[in-house]
């Protein structure tokens, strides 16, 4: 009677955990230039976009147990955290060199005459079931004059889950003249993660207030099991993964490139120093030719060439994960991914 009575308690309290899980959704607010996304109750991030700002982003990200798991500078600055690279803003898309304009060093502040912006062309699409909710945004990607090259139409997905915190995003470019993607390491689908991930372990300029800065450094791992920037900078992979410990909190954040995306599987831009980015379009500097640096000109011959009207589509997954890679069993995760399988 005993062991039957305390299983009924086990099974009373699952029922309730299930019954509070299945009230959990995933929920949008807008406000001007900015949607909120908030998930099982708790904020997760938002998307900022339009007003000033030369592209949209989303700030911060976070892991089910609330630790931001991305960089706040230069939308916040926090106590030993880098101030480096201010054009890293959360979590965004950009890229060096597109007929000769700079959408990656684009920051207002920066002197540079070929900064391009990546604006709205109309208010974001908001849908929501509950389980799944989407912010689709329309965006033009302008020259300094104002015209633009390329129209993109951007879904991002946020998922519910219980552990993980799993975002969409399905790009659909258009170009409105002849398109071409120089070939340079300055881009593309990008992350900052917070410093205490970073796998150089230094930190920034200290402050009153201490951040909850790691003791040991991050780790970059790729699908082939190559570990630390040396390894993975610049090679193939269809994923990539960078985990590390905040505070007492073991952490990761994964990119997934999809089979289907050009040129997959992509190249990484992951530094040590946090930048972690996949690059379909960049190759010469990775290969050890010159070109694409801050200031320089592509390498010579385009990476990638659009006609006017033609249409580029890309699909990425980003994945924050308590533990490690092999832990939180990313390359299982990858696989229900490219097989269409339901977080």
């Amino acid at each position: 009677m005993i062991y039957s009575y305390l299983s009924m308690q086990r099974l009373v309290l699952i029922l309730l955990l299930a019954a509070a899980y299945a009230g959990a959704q995933v929920k949008l607010f807008q406000s001007p230039n900015a949607v909120f996304v908030e998930i099982d109750g708790k904020p997760f991030t938002a998307l900022y976009y339009g007003g000033d700002l030369p592209k949209p982003y989303l700030h911060p990200l976070k892991a089910a147990t609330g630790t931001v798991v991305t960089r706040g500078y230069p939308m916040e600055k926090i106590a030993g955290e880098t101030t480096d690279h201010p054009h890293h803003r959360g979590a965004w898309m950009g890229y060096g060199v597109i007929n000769g304009v700079n959408f990656w060093e684009n920051e207002n502040s920066y002197k540079e005459t070929n900064k391009g912006t990546i604006v709205p062309s109309k208010p974001p699409k908001l849908q929501s079931n509950g389980k799944v909710a989407s912010i689709i945004g329309y965006y033009d990607w302008l020259t300094p004059d104002g015209k633009a090259l390329l129209s993109e139409t951007r879904d991002i997905t946020f998922h519910l889950h219980k552990t993980l915190r799993i975002v969409d995003f399905d790009i659909a470019f258009t170009a409105q003249t002849k398109v071409e993607f120089g070939d340079t390491k300055e881009g593309f689908f990008a992350i900052r993660i917070a410093t205490p991930l970073q796998e150089d372990g230094k930190s920034g300029p200290p402050a009153e207030k201490n951040a909850p800065l790691s003791k040991t450094p991050g780790h970059l791992v790729n699908a082939e099991g190559k570990e630390g920037e040396k390894e993975v900078w610049g090679k193939p992979s269809p994923w990539t993964d960078y985990y590390g410990t905040i505070g007492e909190e073991k952490v990761g954040i994964a990119i997934f490139d999809h089979p289907s995306n050009v040129k997959a599987p992509t190249r990484w831009h992951a530094r040590a120093y946090g930048l972690y980015a996949a690059n379909p379009f960049g190759l010469a500097e990775f290969e050890g030719a010159k070109g694409g640096g801050r200031g320089q000109a592509a390498a010579p011959t385009p990476s990638l060439v659009l006609e006017q009207g033609q249409v580029l589509k890309l699909k990425y997954r980003i994945i924050i994960h308590p533990g490690d890679a092999k832990s939180a069993g990313i390359a299982t995760l990858y696989s229900d991914w490219i097989k269409g399988k339901k977080p």
